[in-house]
């Protein structure tokens, strides 16, 4: 039987960014705490003419081109985003429009019409769904291929505490069989429950309300039904809907509830997982990728299960030597600043950080980013990794969890030098602490940078207001 898995990678991240030192800096935040204690460094700011499904077209476009993919060879192509442009019509579409456009002079009009594409959404894990669907598919399916691709812009409200994990990207991924990169095994550990730890609901204002609001305010001399009389000719003030709907792309969220039930959920999926095969997961996972709302997101998260691996293995005695046992004050502290707890984060998990640092949260594409960090840190250092085992922890709030595993294939340090992340990461231009905030309240500025794929908002033609309009 073929194994499944990751047989090319590709990203794209805006080509802007703010530093964390400058946010720090207009904010009064210590930045030597947001630097050394979550990791953070800069952080992906949109440019003013882009937005997920603009980084997604860009994403697969470079997959497509780098690796000389055949469209008329994918199935599916399925985009895990919890940052949809509409409620009805799939961010995707969207972004595969613009693709065949890119793709028309080498394979015609329309080379994906016969390609399956849609959204997944549930939160950061969305792409991970898309993922084990797809892999599903192509088990059933002998021969085809599928593509995900996870697209994210992370946005919280100005001065608050998730600003500064913001970031925004995409990260594009070829499944196959027999794959050049990660074989994919089909065991996986999967913990649900409802919470409302993180989400972007449909905020609503009593529209009398609001015209009571703007007559005090401005003091006005004018009564609620001479103001909609005034009004009567706005699309806003003249709908007969006594609420107004507004969708903010800010969410509402609380981190440290998030935060716990990241970690319930997360220890519940390594129970479902090890229901299927039991697992040494201290020894037998080379390498840990997780979801990252911040880059030492994973550590943090993680060390309790890590404690109670070692508690099981030979190691605790090495623990033990070093800080004493249980019975010492302050334990969990001493062993979380253990040297063995460094030398395995710096082995394990490490690798996996280093591009979130330069990022900022990517939503559903941070868990596939991770793992590109991680590649991308091995080429660099010329580390032999065939054979190593990968665990995946992802998490997405509201809440649900999935843990799963792979294998390094041979063949995947050519794939990886295409890809070119660490140097990516570096040529990017650092904007202004006003123009991020500009960026931010969506002032109308001109665009920062020259990159490709620029998208309008169509609004002079019947059926097209809101409806966006992309350019290569």
């Amino acid at each position: 039987m073929s194994v499944i898995g990751i047989d090319a990678i590709s990203f794209y991240v805006p080509r802007i960014y703010l530093s964390i030192k400058e946010l720090s800096k207009n904010r009064d935040l210590e930045y030597e705490k947001l630097r050394k204690g979550l990791g953070l460094e800069k952080m992906s700011i949109p440019d003013s003419d882009e937005d997920p499904s603009s980084f997604a077209a860009n994403a697969l476009i470079d997959l497509f081109v780098k690796n000389k993919i055949n469209p008329n060879e994918i199935g599916r192509i399925y985009m895990g985003t919890e940052s949809a442009l509409d409620s009805s019509k799939p961010s995707a579409t969207y972004a595969t429009d613009l693709v065949e456009q890119y793709l028309k002079k080498d394979f015609g009009e329309r080379c994906l019409k016969n390609c399956d594409i849609t959204d997944m959404t549930f939160a950061c894990i969305g792409g991970v769904d898309a993922l084990q669907n797809s892999i599903d598919w192509i088990s059933n399916n002998s021969g085809k291929k599928a593509i995900i691709v996870c697209s994210d812009l992370s946005k919280y409200s100005l001065n608050s505490t998730g600003e500064y994990t913001q970031g925004a990207g995409a990260v594009a991924l070829l499944l196959s069989e027999n794959p050049s990169i990660l074989s994919i095994e089909n065991q996986w550990g999967v913990a649900t429950k409802s919470e409302n730890d993180f989400f972007k609901p449909r905020r609503t204002f009593e529209k009398k309300e609001l015209i009571t609001e703007i007559i005090k305010t401005l003091d006005l001399d004018i009564s609620e039904s001479d103001f909609e009389k005034v009004f009567s000719e706005s699309k806003f003030w003249s709908d007969k809907n006594k609420k107004i709907e507004v969708h903010k792309e800010e969410p509402v969220f609380d981190g440290q509830y998030s935060n716990e039930c990241y970690i319930d959920r997360m220890d519940e999926a390594f129970e479902h997982f090890n229901s299927f095969k039991k697992i040494d997961f201290l020894n037998q996972w080379n390498h840990l990728i997780f979801h990252l709302p911040y880059a030492f997101h994973g550590r943090r998260m993680i060390f309790n299960n890590w404690l109670s691996w070692v508690k099981k293995d030979d190691k605790l005695k090495d623990l033990i030597q070093e800080i004493g046992d249980e019975n010492s004050e302050d334990w969990l502290k001493k062993a979380y600043k253990s040297n063995l707890y460094k030398d395995f984060i710096k082995e394990k998990i490490m690798p996996g950080e280093i591009a979130s640092s330069q990022i900022g949260n990517m939503y559903t594409a941070s868990i596939f980013m991770s793992l590109l960090s991680m590649l991308s840190h091995q080429l660099q250092n010329s580390n032999n990794i065939v054979g190593d085992k990968v665990g995946f922890i992802s998490y997405g709030s509201g809440s649900k969890s999935k843990i799963f595993n792979g294998t390094i294939m041979k063949g995947w340090e050519e794939k990886i030098q295409l890809v070119n992340l660490f140097d990516n990461l570096s040529n990017r231009k650092e904007i202004s602490f006003e123009n991020y905030e500009d960026l931010h309240t969506n002032k109308n500025i001109n665009p920062l940078t020259n990159h490709s794929v620029r998208f309008s908002h169509l609004k002079d033609s019947p059926n097209s207001e809101g409806y966006r309009k992309y350019k290569l």
